[in-house]
């Protein structure tokens, strides 16, 4: 399965700062935004990932996350001219795609949870079975968006709504999607709504028609998240992260996931640590790498966790 980033558009609720900077390059309290969504996709097991961004900002995430070759995975870029609409990812990724099941998350969806890897290996599971996935959250104004209503034995999805203006269902469709191999033809095939875009509900009622959509719920109590696409939601998802690290556990950290994947060893680690010096990020990865227990297999044998302090 491929993964899909669409960190695009102009953040036009937080200017001036984008202005000048992507919104996905703002800190989300002591991490850049793009490595929550980043984060999510590395959890669901994908290695080849599409980041899709504006001609301006796409050499800011280039240099930041490189090739993904640190992660030990693959990231490709593809510009955005225009904002179309999110189904327009599909459009622009169809190259990359090439007719692969794919996981879409928006640039700007903060979320997290203990057993979110679970959730993320039922959605991957669910499209090797033949149904698209989208994730729900119950939220209080239903009407500011996108609703499923769906069966909670079967998980099916039996309605989706934009905006309802009369209650269906306060089951909120967030930013995170994952889909078969028929997405990139199915995209195509949209007409654009009212506004002009291609709309991402759309391309999810053709699988509704099909009786191929499910949702996973992801409850209030278990789950964080947040759509930073204001100053508010830029604070308060801050704060959350702020809090929730207090456990001494790190939330989205994709140096962390690729090493207890396998997909770095504990030297690359600890040079990526190394890197980072005595900021609050590199020494936690250091303390990952030491305690870490793990038979590497990528570890080089004769060299041993004294290598950073040789570094330094």
């Amino acid at each position: 399965m491929k993964g899909i980033i669409l960190a695009g558009g102009k953040a036009t609720r937080i200017r001036p700062v984008t202005d000048v900077l992507s919104k996905q390059i703002l800190p989300i309290y002591d991490k850049p935004m793009i490595y929550y969504p980043l984060s999510v996709l590395m959890l669901a097991g994908i290695k080849d990932i599409l980041l899709i961004s504006t001609p301006e900002f796409t050499p800011s995430f280039e240099e930041l996350l490189g090739d993904g070759a640190r992660f030990g995975i693959h990231i490709k870029y593809k510009i955005q001219k225009e904002a179309n609409g999110l189904a327009q990812a599909f459009i622009i990724g169809e190259e990359f795609v090439n007719k692969e099941p794919c996981a879409l998350i928006l640039g700007d969806n903060i979320l997290w949870g203990e057993e979110l890897e679970g959730k993320l290996k039922k959605a991957v599971k669910n499209v090797e079975e033949g149904f698209v996935t989208v994730f729900c959250r119950q939220v209080d104004t239903p009407a500011d968006f996108g609703v499923a209503v769906y069966n909670e034995k079967t998980g099916i999805v039996s309605k989706l709504v934009e905006k309802p203006t009369k209650y269906v269902s306060n089951e909120a469709v967030i930013g995170l999607y994952f889909y078969d191999s028929k997405a990139c033809d199915y995209a195509k095939t949209l007409t654009p709504s009212a506004r002009g875009e291609l709309e991402i509900t759309d391309l999810n009622k053709k699988y509704v028609e099909e009786k191929a959509l499910k949702a996973i719920p992801l409850k209030k109590e278990e789950f964080e998240w947040n759509d930073a696409g204001s100053f508010e939601g830029l604070f308060k998802a801050s704060e959350q992260v702020r809090l929730s690290q207090n456990n001494g556990a790190m939330i989205a950290s994709p140096d962390e996931i690729a090493f207890q994947k396998g997909w770095i060893s504990q030297t690359d680690l600890l040079k990526i640590a190394q890197k980072y010096g005595k900021s609050k990020y590199g020494e936690y990865l250091e303390d990952v790498a030491r305690k870490s227990r793990v038979d590497d297999k990528k570890a080089d044998d004769t060299m041993s966790l004294d290598f950073l302090d040789e570094l330094k």
